[in-house]
């Protein structure tokens, strides 16, 4: 069954930043930005039938290509934190999404992250196409943020402007 989504960002659980994930900086290492945001994409691509039982029963699964995270303000421990996923494009065998981590309770943002995740085949270790079922289910993703405008920090490139 082809799972519904409404038409914004999908909002993930409340997560709380751990005391061991600081770093001798006083903030949030920038390793566990990743950890935070990979488990709203969890989350969320197992609401699209890519769970841990995909893995088992299909012997497929979903890999990230690449990642651009951006940080923007400091995050600590205890501070709740709420990450949102907007699906941007996708095809027959990739997609591409935007995320922002916010402050769960004060609503700034902390830090943005967008990401390309391929589909693979786990037995061939290759990328291949998404199974009509799933590509069904990105697709009711596609549709419901088909109206939301591309997000204003999507997009951007690293490099030192001269």
């Amino acid at each position: 069954m082809t799972p519904t989504f409404e038409a914004g960002p999908v909002e993930s659980r409340i997560m709380t930043v751990k005391d061991d994930w600081i770093d001798y900086n006083g903030h949030l290492n920038m390793a566990y930005y990743n950890v935070l945001f990979d488990t709203a994409v969890d989350d969320v691509f197992e609401a699209l039938g890519l769970g841990p039982d995909y893995v088992k029963t299909r012997k497929a699964s979903y890999f990230t290509a690449e990642v651009h995270v951006c940080y923007v303000r400091e995050l600590a421990a205890g501070m709740p934190v709420v990450a949102t996923l907007q699906l941007v494009d996708h095809d027959a065998k990739r997609a591409h999404f935007y995320q922002e981590l916010r402050h769960a309770e004060e609503g700034w943002l902390s830090a943005t992250s967008e990401q390309m995740s391929l589909h693979v085949d786990m037995d061939a270790r290759k990328v291949v196409p998404w199974p009509d079922d799933i590509l069904a289910n990105i697709k009711a993703l596609a549709d419901a943020h088909e109206g939301l405008a591309q997000p204003e920090r999507a997009g951007r490139s690293i490099g030192i402007r001269r």
